[in-house]
């Protein structure tokens, strides 16, 4: 699934308003039926964020990966469920197993993202960020970046990672001043883990809130890197690869400026233009 949105594209010292195409996120919450015919039970298992489609095929697959099912024939149907949700999308998906299958649901409670509200739709999701994110009232800054700073910013990155150059495998969080002087950078396989090293670092030195500060993402930007973000007070975050249509959402929710596709000179401002300045 694919969505236009309004963007601002710059190129060196050029801007332009057009529309951009970006791949949706959406939250899918996953649910198991299991039990006899006389007794069966309903758990909510995961909410995951993902690009709708194939959500039959994820929930089979997640179950499985899980060791939750042996088996695609351990499930009689799979369907999505129509709850009372005022963005009315599809994004829960239940697999009711066969009687007789007893699912294994050891550790199944890590996997269960659980929210202030039903969930499933972006702006629920957000919603219950807000109201655990101790910096969404922080006082408004009146940072701002020149684009020639953010175009010096992934050379800058690079040069500092040693693992990536040996393996080329690992993603990277970077955290910069206004200025451009690189503060903090973490590696990981994992881009969430990353992210939550850098934050880590910066708690560890006490300096949250991150207001006046960069965030730069060495790949794309989800739902949850910008969740990340938005929780240590982030009011700027560039990536080198593209946004999801959830990140963009959340971002604008926020007042957080949001860049994609920085490279060369050039990158594309997603909300917030007023951070950045363009000569």
């Amino acid at each position: 699934m694919i969505d236009e949105i309004p963007v601002i594209k710059v190129r060196a010292h050029d801007c332009v308003d057009t529309t951009d195409e970006l791949a949706a996120e959406e939250p899918l919450e996953i649910r198991i039926v299991y039990g006899e015919n006389h007794q069966r039970e309903t758990k909510n298992i995961s909410v995951t964020m993902r690009t709708p489609g194939c959500d039959a095929e994820l929930a089979l697959g997640f179950l499985f990966t899980e060791g939750i099912i042996k088996s695609a024939k351990d499930a009689v149907a799979v369907e999505h469920c129509f709850i009372a949700c005022q963005e009315n999308r599809q994004n829960v998906i239940q697999v009711s197993l066969n009687p007789g299958v007893q699912p294994n649901l050891h550790n199944t409670d890590r996997n269960f993202y659980t929210t202030s509200s039903c969930g499933v739709c972006g702006k629920s999701s957000i919603n219950s960020i807000r109201t655990v994110n101790q910096y969404k009232d922080v006082v408004a800054d009146n940072m701002q970046i020149s684009a020639d700073t953010l175009y010096a910013l992934p050379e800058l990155l690079r040069r500092q990672q040693d693992i990536f150059e040996q393996t080329g495998g690992l993603h990277a969080s970077a955290l910069f001043s206004a200025d451009g002087r690189l503060l903090l950078v973490r590696e990981d396989v994992g881009r969430h883990n990353a992210l939550d090293k850098l934050i880590g670092a910066a708690l560890n030195k006490e300096w949250l809130p991150l207001n006046n500060n960069i965030l730069l993402l060495s790949g794309r930007a989800s739902f949850e890197l910008i969740q990340k973000a938005a929780m240590a007070g982030i009011r700027m975050v560039v990536a080198i690869g593209a946004p999801s249509t959830l990140a963009v959402q959340l971002a604008d929710e926020f007042n957080l400026t949001l860049c994609g596709f920085l490279r060369g000179q050039r990158f594309n401002i997603y909300t917030s233009p007023q951070r950045i300045i363009l000569t």
